[in-house]
């Protein structure tokens, strides 16, 4: 696998793990990423589960943890987003200078 593709998939952690922060499940990150970040549903995914195998308490306790009412409007969430990935653009520009 090449930097480009082993970057992509840092991102794309990177967003799974934000979307954590925002008590969003699994469902909601996948359809998040795929309209605010053009990430396919299958890599989100794919990166989704790898974590769940790697980190198997979390997840559990995450999954139990789930409530509504933490959960950000879609709006937030979209321009949360946004910014995220415009932020991860910029800081990957600069690490390539």
């Amino acid at each position: 696998m090449g930097d480009s593709s082993a970057s992509y998939i840092h991102m794309v952690q990177h967003l799974i793990e934000k979307c954590l922060i925002f008590q969003m499940s699994k469902e909601e990150c996948v359809e998040a990423l795929s309209k605010h970040a053009n990430i396919k549903p299958v890599i989100t995914s794919t990166v989704w589960n790898e974590l769940e195998k790697e980190n198997k308490e979390f997840f559990e306790a995450y999954s139990q943890s789930q409530t509504k009412d933490d959960r950000m409007s879609e709006s937030e969430t979209s321009e949360m987003l946004q910014k995220m990935v415009s932020d991860h653009q910029s800081s990957s520009k600069d690490s390539d200078d």
